[in-house]
């Protein structure tokens, strides 16, 4: 039996959320989906905040991966920004920590580097780096989508070792590896 897992990689964000899928198949990259969530839409953020969760679900029990991968926030100098995307983030992180599936964090930079060899890499060289990695045929409008699967293969090349980056594996294990945050 082959040994096989599908990991879900998560570009969040409160105008579009990028996601992408790989499988893997005794260490090799196949390309499964990639696609996007139109968040403008929506007026209400915490109609997006509930949008992000119902759909990262949906794409959990479509596609049953064993790892999510996520983009971290960055740090920008508007906080309402950083503050809207952090929520983004938490309630993609809520949603495969409610089906019990390990999620790995990675900053952007990290991501980039992992793909292009250049951690300041531009969006569309990212994407172009994944046409040619997976066979892409071609890459979508947005390249929101294409960041969400850089984050699945980021992980991927990550395998295996030990990256010093924040892993969880339930809720048990998330409140343990943030005590401090815990208001008592």
């Amino acid at each position: 039996m082959a040994n096989e897992r599908i990991i879900l990689g998560i570009d969040p964000g409160t105008t579009i959320m990028g996601f992408g899928l790989i499988k893997v198949v005794n260490k090799k990259m196949e390309f499964l989906q990639l696609n996007e969530l139109i968040l403008s839409k929506y007026d209400n953020h915490y109609q997006k905040l509930k949008v992000i969760f119902e759909r990262t679900i949906e794409l959990i029990d479509t596609h049953n991966p064993d790892e999510i991968a996520i983009e971290a926030p960055f740090f920008g100098k508007n906080v309402q920004s950083m503050l809207k995307l952090g929520r983004a983030q938490g309630v993609a992180m809520a949603a495969g920590l409610s089906r019990d599936i390990p999620i790995t964090e990675y900053e952007p930079k990290k991501i980039k580097m992992a793909i292009t060899g250049n951690g300041n890499a531009s969006k569309e060289q990212v994407a172009k780096m994944l046409q040619q990695l997976l066979g892409l045929k071609e890459l979508p409008k947005n390249l929101d989508s294409t960041d969400g699967l850089a984050a699945a293969v980021c992980h991927f090349f990550n395998s295996g070792k030990v990256v010093g980056e924040k892993s969880y594996s339930g809720w048990d294990a998330f409140v343990k590896q943030n005590e401090d945050r815990i208001k008592k």
